[in-house]
């Protein structure tokens, strides 16, 4: 991850053509999409991605699969943000005056949004709506088909759906983590996406504060308060968006220490399981994510000392170049700590394995037997870890000579949020890869040993009794079982 950068003075061209709320407003829509064709092509892979995060199933062939819904709730997103697009481009024309006078329109546009991914639209009004456009009997067989099982019209935005992302979203939000039979590795997998949006977190409050308070002591910033004018990062104090930044990582702490409690409770009234552990996995999660604070701190203490240096303080500058070697250190530290988690731990792979387990003959070097993604082609993990590393690494931009001002940018600064959240995007499919291969167990996962998709994976969907348990609990997952050897 990375800080905050302090910016060009003056709103350019790109901050006039997307203004920073339409851009908040674009990674939500993103979002949506990106959500739905990871569900897409996870149920192409016969990946119950709703049984491992204990949402209820389709109850009949006549309900369109999980991600025709999510589709449907990213094609209305996405007309909304065109619509108040098209509505501000006309309107403004590059004029600065106007583009600051209409700030209420991305403004609505976001608050829209929010309400239209958080807050179920009441199906039954629409339905009692349509029936009265009917009548006879056209109207009753509406009525029939309202009371069984069949699909929701075509039309319909998810109304489940929403409602268990707000009531997740809610109980993440402050670290919160439901049982395993309830939804946990839900909770886990929002709260981890949760800390790829922080900075996104941090300019949707720059946007709330912008359009309330005028920015004051900028060069070249409007007297009047507008959330489209350039960006302005310490609005409402220097304090408040690092702490934004900062939830994320904190609430997905709360959790592993949650989980660390858990293993506790669960090994205390009975002799030490290897295959449940003392939890220590659980503490050196945590500490990967306490490895994000320093990073965040010392980002907004260099923007201080950089104003400070401007404004011609004679020990700013020694202090700003200690804060940099500071969050260098830091920065170095939580990237590779995190690109190590994702690939040995997330991913369940062996790079980081000893050297007979990451060159054993019965899966590809440094990845593991099992490989369902892309129908097991090692390519495909190799460039996913490779697309990790750099993408976890963006921040060694700053250290170029010719590319040291690529953050002093919003137009960069838009293109780093895009390409943090690719790469949470592309984590994703692996980490729920991973996750379905540990819950199905031994023998219960097709394989890939002669490129053909395994006949065994019927249903797709995870029994009851295999899911029931707390797979992530345990201190150790092993790579590959060596109990179906003979199967092999």
């Amino acid at each position: 991850m990375d800080g905050d950068a302090s910016v060009e003075p003056a709103l350019d061209a790109f901050g006039l053509t997307l203004p920073l709320p339409y851009r908040v407003a674009l990674i939500v829509v993103l979002a949506t999409w990106g959500w739905g064709a990871n569900l897409h092509y996870l149920y192409l892979q016969k990946i119950d991605v709703p049984s491992l995060i204990r949402y209820p199933g389709r109850l009949s062939a006549a309900h369109v699969p999980h991600h025709h819904s999510a589709y449907r709730l990213a094609t209305v997103t996405s007309s909304v943000l065109a619509a108040s697009l098209l509505i501000f481009w006309a309107y403004t024309r590059h004029d600065v005056e106007r583009v600051l006078a209409l700030d209420w329109l991305p403004m609505t546009t976001l608050l829209v949004l929010a309400l239209l991914l958080s807050l179920p639209f009441p199906l039954q009004l629409l339905k009692r709506h349509g029936r009265r456009r009917l009548s006879g009997p056209t109207a009753a067989s509406v009525g029939a088909s309202s009371s069984s099982s069949a699909s929701p019209p075509p039309w319909a935005l998810p109304q489940d759906g929403r409602r268990r992302f707000a009531a997740t979203l809610r109980r993440v939000a402050v670290g919160g983590l439901a049982e395993a039979q309830h939804g946990k590795f839900g909770d886990i997998l929002l709260a981890d996406v949760l800390t790829s949006y922080s900075k996104v977190l941090g300019d949707l409050y720059v946007c709330i504060c912008m359009f309330f308070v005028a920015s004051s002591g900028r060069a070249g910033a409007s007297s009047e308060p507008s959330a489209t004018d350039r960006p302005d990062r310490n609005c409402g104090g220097g304090v408040i968006v690092p702490l934004i930044m900062a939830m994320p990582f904190l609430a997905r702490f709360r959790q592993c220490l949650i989980e660390y409690l858990r293993v506790r409770r669960s090994t205390r009234d009975r002799s030490y399981d290897p295959a449940v552990g003392w939890g220590g996995q659980h503490l050196a999660n945590a500490a990967k994510y306490a490895t994000s604070f320093p990073v965040i701190l010392l980002s907004a203490l260099q923007r201080n000392a950089k104003t400070a240096e401007d404004a011609g303080t004679a020990s700013a500058a020694a202090l700003s170049t200690t804060y940099y070697r500071l969050w260098l250190l830091a920065v170095t530290v939580n990237s590779l700590y995190s690109f190590y988690w994702d690939v040995a731990k997330d991913w369940d792979l062996t790079l980081f394995d000893g050297v007979q387990a990451r060159n054993a003959p019965d899966h590809p070097w440094a990845l593991r037997r099992r490989l369902l993604l892309n129908r097991g082609q090692p390519l495909t993990y190799y460039a996913a870890i490779g697309l990790d590393l750099v993408l976890r690494c963006t921040w060694s931009l700053k250290l170029s000579p010719h590319l040291d001002h690529v953050a002093d940018f919003e137009s960069s600064l838009f293109l780093l949020e895009l390409l943090e959240v690719l790469r949470r995007w592309v984590w994703i499919f692996f980490r729920v890869e991973t996750e379905w291969i540990r819950s199905m167990g031994s023998g219960a996962v097709p394989e890939y040993s002669q490129g053909l998709l395994g006949s065994s994976f019927g249903s797709g969907s995870a029994s009851s009794s295999t899911l029931g348990s707390d797979i992530m609990l345990g201190d150790y997952t092993p790579k590959y079982d060596t109990s179906d050897d003979e199967d092999i």
